[in-house]
């Protein structure tokens, strides 16, 4: 009897343990933390070290190489909205976003076996028709789902997005750490990893269309275009070019920065260097930084203003590029290239951040939405395309010696002289009243 009694005690203890596990498993937060984990995740194991694989391995052109990195660009303008459209009307956000995964996933595994690189620019262009979408569908998600439970989105979406810059510092390290940063596997990794996120999203709760969009509004309001008309104003107009400049210098850094400390591999001297083994690890502190500098931007936004925080990114841009160009992998330019990298997350957040608060504070609330897919437009997407383009065929053209070697030191100062004419006309053009209120009006 006695041991019947405690058989029975057993087997509930254990029941109670599955259901206290599945209720954490079942936890949305939780389940939230890992979508955004995976989603970027997915991304990181490629995008920064591309520029390995593309100038080591395939020994491959520079100015093709921007044509590829437009990639992202063109996507970022063509799908964001109609894939909005899509969940509005017709399919669950959740659905949507696991089949454009899937797809993402299946496109990535023909990479590596690309031999041209005209053939590699058409592939990876349908890899970010399917990628660049599901950015703006996860934070979609996450509102809704987050909200349908009752939490409050301004307290508990930043922890859950913080998740998704160490997914894209974790996948950094893995490409690196198993030899794969000038390999096509890392196309691999991240394939079979996106496809179980497409598979996994099938299992969030549901997020049907919410027919946000009338029925009888026009092509251009479906697509967010009316936002188009704060060109017509010269503040606006201004800010909106400066993005796409600021924008232009953020695929740079994307772009070259691995290739550029790996190539120090091929000086003997530092050919076995840390730098050079683990350059994506190195290269992963920009991330790390960015999600510090975060912390510190409603601080710098209340003292100094928009204006002026947009300002100091610029000048954190110059300071990226120039500490690159008199960097090196040992002594004190090892100290360059790691400040080099802490001064990102300044040059990268205050930019984006204090840029995304200036159109939530200067613009009509009926046309915000669209104004701010016009700042991400202009900044991830023309932006991305004129920076990736442009510097693809500078460097082709006049930084590329004839044995194919990058003249990096010179190509740096290019990019540190770009931020610094950017940074000035800014300082001078742009004229925005500082008013620590407005700002503190903002609810997010």
């Amino acid at each position: 009897m006695q041991h019947w009694n405690f058989s029975r005690r057993l087997k509930e203890e254990i029941k109670k343990l599955i259901r206290k596990f599945y209720k954490e498993i079942m936890n949305v937060k939780l389940r939230l933390t890992v979508l955004s984990f995976l989603q970027f995740f997915v991304w990181g194991a490629w995008l920064i070290t591309i520029g390995v694989y593309w100038f080591g391995t395939k020994n491959w052109g520079g100015e093709e190489f921007g044509k590829v990195f437009a990639t992202l660009g063109i996507a970022s303008i063509i799908m964001p909205a109609l894939t909005g459209i899509i969940a509005d009307r017709w399919m669950n956000a959740e659905k949507l976003f696991g089949i454009l995964h899937i797809l993402y996933g299946v496109t990535l595994f023909f990479l590596p076996s690309i031999t041209t690189p005209e053939n590699f620019f058409w592939v990876m262009l349908i890899a970010m028709m399917f990628y660049m979408p599901t950015i703006s569908l996860s934070n979609s998600i996450a509102y809704y789902v987050l909200k349908n439970n009752n939490y409050d989105v301004v307290k508990v979406f930043p922890p859950i997005r913080v998740w998704g810059t160490i997914g894209f510092i974790a996948a950094m390290w893995i490409t690196n750490l198993t030899g794969n940063k000038a390999s096509g596997n890392q196309f691999y990794i991240a394939a079979v990893i996106a496809i179980i996120l497409g598979i996994y999203s099938f299992s969030l709760p549901k997020c049907p269309p919410q027919n946000l969009i009338p029925a009888n509004a026009t092509l251009s309001e479906k697509l967010g275009l009316n936002a188009f008309s704060l060109f017509k104003d010269y503040k606006m107009a201004l800010f909106f070019f400066f993005s796409m400049f600021l924008g232009a210098a953020l695929q740079l850094t994307n772009m070259y920065g691995d290739t550029f400390l790996s190539d120090f591999g091929k000086i003997p001297e530092y050919a076995e260097s840390f730098v050079v083994k683990r350059s994506t690890l190195i290269m992963s502190i920009s991330q790390i930084s960015e999600t510090l500098f975060i912390l510190a931007i409603p601080f710098f936004l209340s003292k100094y203003g928009i204006k002026n925080v947009m300002l100091i990114s610029m000048l954190a841009w110059v300071l990226r590029f120039g500490l690159f160009a008199y960097g090196v992998p040992v002594g004190f330019g090892l100290g360059l290239i790691v400040l080099s990298c802490i001064v990102y997350g300044m040059a990268f957040d205050f930019f984006n951040i204090s840029g995304s608060l200036f159109v939530e504070t200067t613009t009509d609330f009926k046309i915000r939405s669209s104004a701010q897919g016009l700042f991400m437009m202009m900044t991830n997407g023309f932006g991305a395309i004129a920076g990736s383009l442009v510097s693809g065929w500078l460097i082709q053209e006049f930084f590329t010696q004839p044995n194919g070697d990058k003249m990096w030191h010179e190509i740096w100062l290019v990019f540190a002289g770009y931020a610094l004419v950017i940074a000035v006309l800014f300082a001078i053009m742009f004229k925005h009243k500082h008013n620590p209120e407005e700002i503190a009006a903002v609810k997010h």
